[in-house]
């Protein structure tokens, strides 16, 4: 199990806008230590080009890129918003939140 990069700079993002950062990079320190940041590279690049294409738009590119990670490491990408991430060719999801 791994974290994306991609991840790992929104959760960065969310250590710099917190209340209390001190705390909350303690938080992500934590989580880090346990579960590694797999770099993206060229492989999730050119796995990001027809994720992208295939749904033309704009919105939620954080989540074309973090799909495209998952793809190019062929692994599945552990989400609690399936919906959202259920058009993009190649992605294997799971939601560890809700119950089967």
């Amino acid at each position: 199990m791994v974290i994306s990069a991609v991840t790992y700079a929104e959760l960065e993002y969310g250590v710099s806008a917190a209340n209390d950062p001190e705390k909350e990079r303690q938080h992500l320190v934590a989580l880090v230590e346990d579960l590694p940041v797999a770099p993206f590279d060229r492989a999730a690049g050119c796995a990001y080009g027809p994720i992208r294409q295939a749904t033309r738009d704009r919105r939620k590119n954080l989540d074309k890129l973090i799909a495209a990670h998952a793809v190019s490491l062929d692994v599945v990408l552990i989400t609690n918003n399936l919906k959202d991430f259920a058009r993009y060719p190649g992605l294997k999801t799971e939601n560890w939140v809700e119950s089967p």
